[in-house]
Protein backbone atom coordinates (compact mmCIF):
# COMPACT_ATOMS: atom_id res chain seq x y z
CA UNK A 1 0.00 0.00 0.00
CA UNK A 2 1.42 3.32 -0.88
CA UNK A 3 2.24 6.10 1.35
CA UNK A 4 0.62 8.97 1.09
CA UNK A 5 1.69 12.78 1.82
CA UNK A 6 -0.60 15.48 3.35
CA UNK A 7 -0.29 18.83 3.53
CA UNK A 8 0.38 20.51 6.96
CA UNK A 9 -2.32 22.92 6.67
CA UNK A 10 -5.12 20.56 5.07
CA UNK A 11 -4.81 16.83 5.92
CA UNK A 12 -7.39 15.95 3.06
CA UNK A 13 -4.93 16.66 1.04
CA UNK A 14 -3.27 13.33 -0.15
CA UNK A 15 -0.82 12.97 -2.95
CA UNK A 16 1.38 9.85 -3.63
CA UNK A 17 5.13 10.53 -3.06
CA UNK A 18 6.12 11.20 -6.91
CA UNK A 19 2.97 14.08 -6.95
CA UNK A 20 4.48 15.27 -4.02
CA UNK A 21 8.23 16.02 -4.77
CA UNK A 22 6.70 17.73 -8.44
CA UNK A 23 4.38 19.89 -6.51
CA UNK A 24 7.01 21.27 -4.07
CA UNK A 25 4.67 23.04 -1.88
CA UNK A 26 1.04 22.65 -0.85
CA UNK A 27 -1.49 24.88 -2.91
CA UNK A 28 -2.62 25.74 0.77
CA UNK A 29 0.88 26.66 1.46
CA UNK A 30 1.18 23.79 3.70
CA UNK A 31 4.34 21.40 3.41
CA UNK A 32 3.79 17.83 2.63
CA UNK A 33 5.27 15.22 5.25
CA UNK A 34 4.05 11.59 5.00
CA UNK A 35 0.97 9.89 6.96
CA UNK A 36 3.14 8.04 9.24
CA UNK A 37 6.83 7.11 9.51
CA UNK A 38 7.71 4.09 8.45
CA UNK A 39 9.86 1.81 10.20
CA UNK A 40 13.43 0.80 9.52
CA UNK A 41 12.80 -2.41 6.83
CA UNK A 42 15.87 -4.25 8.13
CA UNK A 43 17.75 -4.92 11.73
CA UNK A 44 20.98 -2.56 12.45
CA UNK A 45 22.95 -5.67 12.10
CA UNK A 46 21.67 -6.20 8.12
CA UNK A 47 22.17 -2.10 7.82
CA UNK A 48 26.24 -1.94 9.65
CA UNK A 49 27.10 -4.06 6.29
CA UNK A 50 25.53 -1.98 3.73
CA UNK A 51 27.34 0.72 1.61
CA UNK A 52 25.98 4.23 1.35
CA UNK A 53 24.19 3.78 -1.79
CA UNK A 54 22.59 0.35 -0.03
CA UNK A 55 20.96 2.29 3.18
CA UNK A 56 19.63 4.70 0.79
CA UNK A 57 17.82 2.27 -1.40
CA UNK A 58 16.98 0.59 2.09
CA UNK A 59 15.73 3.95 3.64
CA UNK A 60 13.98 5.40 0.98
CA UNK A 61 11.85 2.79 -0.37
CA UNK A 62 10.49 3.10 2.57
CA UNK A 63 9.38 6.44 1.74
CA UNK A 64 8.92 6.55 -2.01
CA UNK A 65 6.42 3.80 -1.95
CA UNK A 66 5.53 4.72 -5.29
CA UNK A 67 9.17 4.35 -7.43
CA UNK A 68 9.91 1.05 -8.31
CA UNK A 69 12.97 -0.72 -7.02
CA UNK A 70 14.68 -0.29 -10.32
CA UNK A 71 13.75 3.69 -10.10
CA UNK A 72 15.13 4.32 -7.45
CA UNK A 73 18.31 2.14 -7.64
CA UNK A 74 18.64 4.30 -10.88
CA UNK A 75 18.52 7.58 -9.32
CA UNK A 76 20.14 6.22 -5.69
CA UNK A 77 23.39 5.06 -8.90
CA UNK A 78 23.59 8.46 -10.54
CA UNK A 79 23.37 10.63 -7.54
CA UNK A 80 25.80 8.90 -5.35
CA UNK A 81 29.04 8.39 -7.81
CA UNK A 82 32.79 9.96 -7.98
CA UNK A 83 31.36 13.29 -7.81
CA UNK A 84 31.88 12.42 -4.24
CA UNK A 85 35.62 12.28 -2.98
CA UNK A 86 34.96 9.30 -0.70
CA UNK A 87 34.07 5.82 -1.28
CA UNK A 88 31.96 6.34 1.76
CA UNK A 89 30.24 9.37 0.23
CA UNK A 90 29.38 10.44 4.16
CA UNK A 91 32.82 9.50 6.47
CA UNK A 92 32.81 9.78 10.03
CA UNK A 93 36.03 11.03 11.56
CA UNK A 94 36.29 10.85 15.51
CA UNK A 95 37.76 14.38 16.73
CA UNK A 96 37.70 15.66 20.47
CA UNK A 97 35.34 13.42 21.83
CA UNK A 98 32.96 13.34 18.99
CA UNK A 99 32.38 11.78 15.77
CA UNK A 100 31.92 14.35 12.75
CA UNK A 101 30.09 12.94 9.96
CA UNK A 102 31.51 14.90 6.95
CA UNK A 103 28.72 15.97 4.50
CA UNK A 104 30.86 18.06 2.52
CA UNK A 105 32.76 15.39 0.20
CA UNK A 106 30.06 16.57 -2.76
CA UNK A 107 30.91 18.31 -5.81
CA UNK A 108 30.17 21.44 -4.12
CA UNK A 109 31.73 20.69 -0.69
CA UNK A 110 28.35 21.21 1.20
CA UNK A 111 26.05 19.10 2.95
CA UNK A 112 23.06 20.09 0.39
CA UNK A 113 24.83 17.95 -2.16
CA UNK A 114 23.95 14.74 -0.11
CA UNK A 115 20.05 15.76 -1.33
CA UNK A 116 20.20 17.82 -4.24
CA UNK A 117 22.83 15.00 -6.02
CA UNK A 118 19.50 13.08 -6.27
CA UNK A 119 16.46 15.32 -6.32
CA UNK A 120 16.59 15.91 -10.05
CA UNK A 121 16.39 12.39 -10.60
CA UNK A 122 13.67 12.12 -8.28
CA UNK A 123 12.24 14.67 -10.06
CA UNK A 124 12.40 13.80 -13.67
CA UNK A 125 10.91 9.90 -12.80
CA UNK A 126 8.15 11.69 -11.09
CA UNK A 127 7.44 13.58 -13.91
CA UNK A 128 7.45 10.83 -16.55
CA UNK A 129 5.27 8.71 -13.64
CA UNK A 130 2.69 11.41 -13.53
CA UNK A 131 2.61 12.17 -17.58
CA UNK A 132 4.07 15.65 -17.07
CA UNK A 133 4.51 17.36 -20.32
CA UNK A 134 5.66 20.63 -19.47
CA UNK A 135 9.32 21.94 -18.76
CA UNK A 136 9.59 21.97 -14.77
CA UNK A 137 11.21 25.22 -13.52
CA UNK A 138 12.96 24.94 -10.32
CA UNK A 139 12.40 28.09 -8.20
CA UNK A 140 15.01 27.97 -4.95
CA UNK A 141 16.01 30.47 -2.31
CA UNK A 142 19.40 30.06 -0.70
CA UNK A 143 21.33 31.16 2.03
CA UNK A 144 24.81 30.03 0.17
CA UNK A 145 25.02 26.35 -0.38
CA UNK A 146 21.52 25.31 -1.45
CA UNK A 147 21.81 27.37 -4.51
CA UNK A 148 25.08 25.90 -5.86
CA UNK A 149 24.51 22.83 -5.07
CA UNK A 150 20.77 22.55 -6.43
CA UNK A 151 22.11 24.35 -9.89
CA UNK A 152 24.97 21.84 -9.97
CA UNK A 153 22.48 18.93 -9.95
CA UNK A 154 19.76 20.06 -12.27
CA UNK A 155 22.75 21.67 -14.68
CA UNK A 156 22.10 20.11 -18.22
CA UNK A 157 19.35 17.90 -16.63
CA UNK A 158 16.37 17.49 -19.88
CA UNK A 159 13.29 18.95 -19.40
CA UNK A 160 14.25 21.43 -16.27
CA UNK A 161 15.22 24.79 -15.59
CA UNK A 162 16.59 26.16 -13.01
CA UNK A 163 16.31 30.15 -11.37
CA UNK A 164 17.99 30.38 -7.64
CA UNK A 165 17.97 33.59 -5.68
CA UNK A 166 20.37 34.57 -2.65
CA UNK A 167 21.05 37.66 -0.63
CA UNK A 168 23.77 39.58 -2.48
CA UNK A 169 25.40 40.53 0.92
CA UNK A 170 25.03 37.49 2.97
CA UNK A 171 26.87 35.06 1.64
CA UNK A 172 30.91 34.30 1.77
CA UNK A 173 33.24 34.95 -1.71
CA UNK A 174 33.41 31.44 -2.00
CA UNK A 175 29.46 30.58 -2.11
CA UNK A 176 29.20 33.82 -4.28
CA UNK A 177 31.91 32.66 -6.97
CA UNK A 178 30.91 29.12 -6.80
CA UNK A 179 27.05 30.15 -7.89
CA UNK A 180 28.20 33.13 -10.51
CA UNK A 181 30.42 30.49 -12.07
CA UNK A 182 27.74 27.90 -12.44
CA UNK A 183 28.01 26.56 -16.49
CA UNK A 184 25.49 25.23 -18.30
CA UNK A 185 22.20 26.44 -20.12
CA UNK A 186 19.32 25.79 -17.76
CA UNK A 187 20.35 27.61 -14.42
CA UNK A 188 19.87 31.20 -13.77
CA UNK A 189 21.11 32.60 -10.13
CA UNK A 190 20.40 36.47 -8.96
CA UNK A 191 20.91 38.39 -6.23
CA UNK A 192 18.92 40.58 -4.09
CA UNK A 193 18.82 43.58 -2.41
CA UNK A 194 17.43 42.14 0.83
CA UNK A 195 18.15 38.69 3.14
CA UNK A 196 17.41 35.20 2.75
CA UNK A 197 14.17 35.26 4.03
CA UNK A 198 12.74 37.71 1.98
CA UNK A 199 14.24 35.46 -0.83
CA UNK A 200 12.59 32.85 0.34
CA UNK A 201 9.36 34.05 1.20
CA UNK A 202 9.33 35.40 -2.78
CA UNK A 203 9.59 32.19 -4.20
CA UNK A 204 7.17 30.67 -1.49
CA UNK A 205 4.85 33.45 -3.18
CA UNK A 206 5.47 32.37 -6.53
CA UNK A 207 5.08 28.87 -6.08
CA UNK A 208 1.69 29.49 -4.40
CA UNK A 209 0.25 32.11 -7.05
CA UNK A 210 -2.45 30.51 -9.07
CA UNK A 211 -2.34 33.57 -11.50
CA UNK A 212 1.79 33.10 -12.16
CA UNK A 213 1.04 29.03 -12.49
CA UNK A 214 -1.43 29.64 -14.96
CA UNK A 215 0.74 32.44 -17.19
CA UNK A 216 3.49 29.61 -16.98
CA UNK A 217 1.14 26.87 -17.87
CA UNK A 218 0.47 28.38 -20.72
CA UNK A 219 4.38 29.11 -21.72
CA UNK A 220 4.72 25.22 -21.63
CA UNK A 221 6.86 25.64 -18.00
CA UNK A 222 5.28 24.60 -14.33
CA UNK A 223 7.12 25.40 -10.79
CA UNK A 224 8.81 22.55 -8.23
CA UNK A 225 11.05 23.49 -5.70
CA UNK A 226 14.47 22.54 -4.57
CA UNK A 227 14.73 23.98 -1.24
CA UNK A 228 14.09 21.83 1.72
CA UNK A 229 10.07 22.66 1.86
CA UNK A 230 10.04 20.05 -0.93
CA UNK A 231 10.08 16.26 0.62
CA UNK A 232 12.43 15.03 -2.03
CA UNK A 233 15.06 16.74 -0.24
CA UNK A 234 14.06 15.94 3.10
CA UNK A 235 14.14 11.93 2.79
CA UNK A 236 17.64 11.80 1.12
CA UNK A 237 18.79 13.55 4.39
CA UNK A 238 17.23 10.74 7.05
CA UNK A 239 19.61 8.15 5.00
CA UNK A 240 22.55 9.83 6.46
CA UNK A 241 22.30 9.49 9.94
CA UNK A 242 20.79 5.69 9.09
CA UNK A 243 24.22 5.44 7.59
CA UNK A 244 26.31 7.05 10.19
CA UNK A 245 25.17 5.09 12.85
CA UNK A 246 25.66 1.36 11.47
CA UNK A 247 29.04 3.04 10.48
CA UNK A 248 29.68 3.47 14.28
CA UNK A 249 27.90 -0.06 15.58
CA UNK A 250 30.19 -1.75 12.68
CA UNK A 251 33.66 -0.14 14.02
CA UNK A 252 32.23 -1.51 17.50
CA UNK A 253 32.15 2.37 19.02
CA UNK A 254 28.05 1.69 19.45
CA UNK A 255 26.13 -1.81 20.44
CA UNK A 256 22.70 -0.61 19.63
CA UNK A 257 22.77 2.06 22.52
CA UNK A 258 21.47 5.79 21.98
CA UNK A 259 23.54 8.38 20.22
CA UNK A 260 23.20 12.43 20.70
CA UNK A 261 23.06 14.26 17.40
CA UNK A 262 24.00 17.94 17.35
CA UNK A 263 23.28 19.69 13.96
CA UNK A 264 23.80 23.43 12.82
CA UNK A 265 20.61 24.15 12.25
CA UNK A 266 18.90 27.35 10.22
CA UNK A 267 16.04 26.06 8.37
CA UNK A 268 15.45 23.19 10.20
CA UNK A 269 15.52 20.54 7.44
CA UNK A 270 18.61 18.86 8.68
CA UNK A 271 17.60 18.50 11.91
CA UNK A 272 14.12 17.41 11.20
CA UNK A 273 16.01 14.52 9.24
CA UNK A 274 18.01 13.19 12.00
CA UNK A 275 14.23 13.36 14.23
CA UNK A 276 12.54 11.35 11.07
CA UNK A 277 15.57 8.93 11.57
CA UNK A 278 14.92 8.33 15.40
CA UNK A 279 11.11 8.14 14.39
CA UNK A 280 11.80 5.37 12.22
CA UNK A 281 13.51 3.71 14.82
CA UNK A 282 16.83 4.71 15.06
CA UNK A 283 18.59 4.81 18.30
CA UNK A 284 19.28 8.36 18.54
CA UNK A 285 18.80 9.79 22.23
CA UNK A 286 18.72 14.13 22.18
CA UNK A 287 18.83 15.92 19.16
CA UNK A 288 20.59 18.95 19.48
CA UNK A 289 19.95 22.12 17.72
CA UNK A 290 22.94 24.68 17.14
CA UNK A 291 21.86 28.29 16.19
CA UNK A 292 24.25 31.16 15.19
CA UNK A 293 23.23 34.97 16.80
CA UNK A 294 19.92 34.35 14.69
CA UNK A 295 19.07 32.20 18.04
CA UNK A 296 15.03 32.36 16.61
CA UNK A 297 15.47 28.24 17.40
CA UNK A 298 16.89 28.34 20.75
CA UNK A 299 15.16 30.84 22.00
CA UNK A 300 11.36 28.90 20.33
CA UNK A 301 12.90 25.28 22.44
CA UNK A 302 13.78 27.16 25.87
CA UNK A 303 9.96 29.10 26.01
CA UNK A 304 7.33 27.74 23.43
CA UNK A 305 7.86 31.23 21.40
CA UNK A 306 8.80 31.32 17.98
CA UNK A 307 9.48 34.88 17.27
CA UNK A 308 10.72 36.55 14.09
CA UNK A 309 10.31 39.84 15.03
CA UNK A 310 14.45 40.74 16.12
CA UNK A 311 17.50 42.09 14.41
CA UNK A 312 18.81 40.17 11.60
CA UNK A 313 22.38 39.34 12.39
CA UNK A 314 24.59 39.00 9.83
CA UNK A 315 27.34 36.02 10.80
CA UNK A 316 30.46 34.00 9.62
CA UNK A 317 27.94 30.86 9.46
CA UNK A 318 25.49 32.50 6.87
CA UNK A 319 23.76 28.99 5.39
CA UNK A 320 22.19 29.68 9.23
CA UNK A 321 21.25 33.50 8.61
CA UNK A 322 17.67 32.66 8.88
CA UNK A 323 15.12 33.82 11.17
CA UNK A 324 12.01 31.50 9.17
CA UNK A 325 13.08 28.17 9.47
CA UNK A 326 10.40 26.80 6.97
CA UNK A 327 10.85 23.57 8.37
CA UNK A 328 9.83 23.82 11.68
CA UNK A 329 6.82 23.28 10.37
CA UNK A 330 6.40 19.71 9.64
CA UNK A 331 7.60 19.40 13.61
CA UNK A 332 4.93 21.59 14.74
CA UNK A 333 2.41 19.48 12.78
CA UNK A 334 3.69 16.49 14.34
CA UNK A 335 3.66 17.97 17.84
CA UNK A 336 0.19 19.02 17.19
CA UNK A 337 -0.63 15.59 16.80
CA UNK A 338 -1.30 16.09 13.02
CA UNK A 339 -4.17 18.96 13.95
CA UNK A 340 -3.53 20.60 10.48
CA UNK A 341 -6.50 23.34 11.51
CA UNK A 342 -4.15 23.78 14.55
CA UNK A 343 -0.90 24.27 12.52
CA UNK A 344 -2.38 26.27 10.06
CA UNK A 345 -4.06 28.58 12.77
CA UNK A 346 -0.23 29.06 14.05
CA UNK A 347 1.50 29.48 10.50
CA UNK A 348 -0.97 32.62 9.72
CA UNK A 349 -0.07 34.00 13.31
CA UNK A 350 3.28 34.15 12.17
CA UNK A 351 2.44 35.66 8.46
CA UNK A 352 0.48 37.98 10.21
CA UNK A 353 2.21 38.93 13.71
CA UNK A 354 5.48 37.51 12.90
CA UNK A 355 5.27 34.98 15.95
CA UNK A 356 2.96 32.33 17.79
CA UNK A 357 2.94 30.32 20.81
CA UNK A 358 2.86 26.55 21.11
CA UNK A 359 0.73 24.96 23.82
CA UNK A 360 2.22 23.33 26.72
CA UNK A 361 0.85 19.76 25.38
CA UNK A 362 3.08 20.63 22.22
CA UNK A 363 5.85 21.89 24.36
CA UNK A 364 5.78 18.55 26.22
CA UNK A 365 6.49 16.81 23.04
CA UNK A 366 9.85 18.19 22.65
CA UNK A 367 11.04 16.33 24.90
CA UNK A 368 13.69 15.13 22.67
CA UNK A 369 15.22 18.17 21.38
CA UNK A 370 17.87 20.80 23.18
CA UNK A 371 18.25 23.93 21.74
CA UNK A 372 21.16 26.77 21.80
CA UNK A 373 23.49 28.88 20.30
CA UNK A 374 26.85 30.13 19.96
CA UNK A 375 28.08 33.55 19.69
CA UNK A 376 30.43 34.71 16.85
CA UNK A 377 33.45 34.70 19.34
CA UNK A 378 32.61 31.36 21.20
CA UNK A 379 32.15 30.12 17.44
CA UNK A 380 35.45 31.58 16.48
CA UNK A 381 36.85 30.15 19.85
CA UNK A 382 35.62 26.58 18.57
CA UNK A 383 37.39 26.56 15.07
CA UNK A 384 40.72 27.17 17.16
CA UNK A 385 40.59 24.74 20.25
CA UNK A 386 39.84 21.85 17.83
CA UNK A 387 42.71 22.72 15.21
CA UNK A 388 45.21 23.25 18.26
CA UNK A 389 43.89 20.41 20.73
CA UNK A 390 42.85 17.70 17.84
CA UNK A 391 44.59 19.15 14.81
CA UNK A 392 41.23 18.91 13.26
CA UNK A 393 40.15 22.01 10.86
CA UNK A 394 36.07 22.35 10.56
CA UNK A 395 33.86 26.01 9.60
CA UNK A 396 31.93 28.00 10.82
CA UNK A 397 28.25 26.15 10.79
CA UNK A 398 30.20 23.24 12.83
CA UNK A 399 31.96 24.92 14.81
CA UNK A 400 28.31 26.52 15.84
CA UNK A 401 27.61 22.83 16.56
CA UNK A 402 30.81 21.95 18.38
CA UNK A 403 30.38 24.93 20.50
CA UNK A 404 26.90 23.73 21.21
CA UNK A 405 27.83 20.48 22.52
CA UNK A 406 29.96 21.85 24.56
CA UNK A 407 27.29 23.78 26.39
CA UNK A 408 24.95 20.64 26.23
CA UNK A 409 27.30 18.39 27.97
CA UNK A 410 27.65 21.48 30.22
CA UNK A 411 24.22 22.06 31.37
CA UNK A 412 22.50 18.44 31.72
CA UNK A 413 25.82 16.26 32.90
CA UNK A 414 25.12 13.92 29.77
CA UNK A 415 28.96 13.31 29.00
CA UNK A 416 28.83 9.81 28.58
CA UNK A 417 26.30 9.15 25.38
CA UNK A 418 28.29 9.13 22.06
CA UNK A 419 27.50 11.79 19.62
CA UNK A 420 27.25 12.80 15.69
CA UNK A 421 27.95 16.24 14.97
CA UNK A 422 26.94 17.10 11.56
CA UNK A 423 29.71 18.68 9.32
CA UNK A 424 27.70 20.79 7.01
CA UNK A 425 30.57 22.40 5.48
CA UNK A 426 34.04 21.79 3.78
CA UNK A 427 36.42 24.77 6.32
CA UNK A 428 37.63 25.62 2.34
CA UNK A 429 34.35 27.12 1.64
CA UNK A 430 34.50 29.67 4.57
CA UNK A 431 38.38 30.02 4.48
CA UNK A 432 38.39 33.65 5.42
CA UNK A 433 36.56 33.08 8.48
CA UNK A 434 37.57 29.89 9.83
CA UNK A 435 41.67 31.44 8.95
CA UNK A 436 40.77 34.74 11.03
CA UNK A 437 39.73 32.47 13.55
CA UNK A 438 43.04 30.09 13.94
CA UNK A 439 44.91 33.55 13.73
CA UNK A 440 44.54 36.95 13.25
CA UNK A 441 47.94 36.72 11.42
CA UNK A 442 46.19 35.76 8.01
CA UNK A 443 43.41 38.63 7.79
CA UNK A 444 45.75 40.53 5.17
CA UNK A 445 45.64 37.15 2.29
CA UNK A 446 43.63 36.89 -0.30
CA UNK A 447 40.96 34.05 -0.67
CA UNK A 448 43.45 31.30 -2.94
CA UNK A 449 46.47 32.73 -0.66
CA UNK A 450 44.08 31.23 2.08
CA UNK A 451 43.33 28.16 0.48
CA UNK A 452 46.86 27.49 0.12
CA UNK A 453 47.74 28.09 4.29
CA UNK A 454 44.34 25.97 4.98
CA UNK A 455 45.72 23.30 3.11
CA UNK A 456 48.90 23.22 5.28
CA UNK A 457 47.24 23.36 8.19
CA UNK A 458 44.23 21.08 7.70
CA UNK A 459 46.84 18.38 6.07
CA UNK A 460 44.60 18.03 3.21
CA UNK A 461 44.54 19.51 -0.71
CA UNK A 462 42.13 21.98 -1.56
CA UNK A 463 38.98 20.11 -2.73
CA UNK A 464 38.40 20.03 -6.63
CA UNK A 465 35.36 22.45 -6.31
CA UNK A 466 37.67 25.72 -4.84
CA UNK A 467 40.73 24.48 -7.21
CA UNK A 468 38.12 24.95 -10.43
CA UNK A 469 37.39 28.73 -9.24
CA UNK A 470 40.46 30.22 -9.79
CA UNK A 471 40.15 30.58 -13.06
CA UNK A 472 36.39 30.12 -13.42
CA UNK A 473 34.23 32.54 -15.50
CA UNK A 474 31.46 34.51 -14.25
CA UNK A 475 28.45 33.70 -16.12
CA UNK A 476 25.65 35.18 -13.70
CA UNK A 477 25.55 39.13 -13.04
CA UNK A 478 21.84 39.58 -12.57
CA UNK A 479 20.75 41.89 -9.36
CA UNK A 480 17.21 42.81 -8.25
CA UNK A 481 14.97 43.92 -5.75
CA UNK A 482 12.44 41.81 -3.87
CA UNK A 483 9.69 42.81 -5.72
CA UNK A 484 11.32 41.95 -8.72
CA UNK A 485 11.87 38.32 -8.77
CA UNK A 486 9.04 37.73 -10.53
CA UNK A 487 10.12 39.79 -13.43
CA UNK A 488 13.14 37.64 -13.16
CA UNK A 489 11.65 34.28 -13.85
CA UNK A 490 9.64 35.87 -16.51
CA UNK A 491 12.57 37.21 -18.21
CA UNK A 492 14.87 34.17 -18.23
CA UNK A 493 12.10 31.76 -19.64
CA UNK A 494 10.73 34.39 -22.32
CA UNK A 495 7.23 34.80 -21.01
Amino acid sequence: MDLMYVSTRDSRVRLTASQAILKGLAEDGGLFVPERIPKLPVSLEELSGMSYQETACAVMREFLTDFTGEELKGCVEKAYDDKFDTEEIAPLTEACGAYYLELFHGSTIAFKDMALSILPHLLTVSAKKNGVKNEIVILTATSGDTGKAAMAGFADVPGTKIVVFYPKNGVSPIQEKQMLTQKGDNPLVAGIHGNFDQAQTGVKQMLNDPAFAAQMDAAGYQFSSANSINIGRLVPQIVYYVYAYAKLRANGAVCDEPVNVVVPTGNFGNILAAFYAKCMGLPIGKLICASNENKVLTDFFHTGVYDRNREFVLTDSPSMDILISSNLERLIYRIAEEDSDMNKRLMAELADAGRYEVTSGMRGRLKDFYGNYATEQETADTIRRLCEDCGYVIDTHTAVAACVYEKYKKDTGDRDTKTIIASTASPFKFTRSVMKAIDGRYDGMDDFELVDELAKIAGRPEPLAVKELRTAQVRHNTVCNVSEMPDVVRHFLGV
